[in-house]
């Protein structure tokens, strides 16, 4: 079973991002729309935000919360993703398009035999 590969974060509880450094090679303006991106969404909802990665190269929006943390708006989570994949549709195509060719090619790059 494959697992989901992050590309980014962030949390409201330590108030942090998180950018995977597997993805360096994503430009600096993608990477500041996504911290964009992922800071706004927990200040205004809440909780942690991860984009995720399925094996087959689709990007998922994971919401957590913590159990006893009763701010945390779980509607208003799901709301502000609906908005997001819609207002920022063009960025999560081109994000799973690298995805899917950075993966297929990552063999290739890294010089192992894709026979293995």
């Amino acid at each position: 079973m494959h697992e989901k590969k992050i590309l980014c974060g962030a949390s409201s509880y330590d108030e942090i991002f998180y950018f995977n450094p597997d993805f360096d090679s994503v430009p600096d303006l993608v990477k500041e729309e996504l911290q964009i991106m992922c800071v706004l969404f927990t200040a205004d909802v809440g909780g942690i935000l991860r984009l995720e990665f399925d094996e087959q190269g689709t990007l998922h929006f994971a919401v957590e919360s913590r159990e006893d943390d009763f701010f945390f708006d779980e509607i208003g989570s799901v709301l502000k993703i609906k908005q997001l994949q819609r207002e920022k549709r063009d960025l999560l195509t081109s994000l799973e398009t690298y995805y899917k060719v950075f993966e297929r090619n990552k063999d290739i790059l890294t010089g192992k035999d894709i026979g293995e």
